[in-house]
């Protein structure tokens, strides 16, 4: 499911650079990058407590079926899919700080990102009801909606 919603992401990350850049009359994605990355924070994180707190679901979770609740199993509101979206970058967050701190580039990137990534998606395995520490934090919970009943 993540590969599809980083495919869904990828088009709106590249039609909210294309807006920034007009705007800013930016020619190489280096001019503003602090600006630029801060932007894209914040439409990423707009994408999804939209989708989340509209309906439950982005394009990708309407897909596979998922859908993100309340802890009360209610819809999600806004200042709860806020926090969770914060918190889920915690999947990535650690990795980034381990490999800023010893000055890691390129390829070396990925061992500290995929470890911190490796070690939050273990924490599923800590909660009685297996979700992710950001859900639990959050008070949300992912759930699986019933397959659509096939007419003949």
């Amino acid at each position: 499911m993540m590969i599809y919603e980083a495919a869904l992401i990828f088009g709106v990350i590249f039609f909210a650079s294309f807006i920034f850049d007009v705007s800013t009359q930016s020619k190489s994605a280096l001019t503003m990058r602090l600006a630029r990355e801060i932007f894209l924070f914040f439409v990423i994180g707009s994408y999804f407590v939209f989708f989340w707190q509209r309906s439950g679901q982005t394009l990708a979770m309407q897909t596979w079926r998922i859908k993100l609740v309340n802890d009360d199993y209610q819809r999600v509101p806004v200042i709860k899919a806020v926090v969770r979206y914060c918190l889920a970058w915690m999947w990535f967050l650690p990795g980034f700080i381990v490999a800023y701190q010893f000055g890691l580039k390129n390829a070396q990137l990925a061992i500290p990102v995929a470890l911190g990534f490796c070690g939050w998606a273990a924490t599923a395995f800590f909660v009685k009801d297996g979700q992710f520490l950001h859900d639990k934090l959050a008070k949300t919970r992912l759930i699986e909606l019933p397959k659509p009943i096939e007419k003949n």
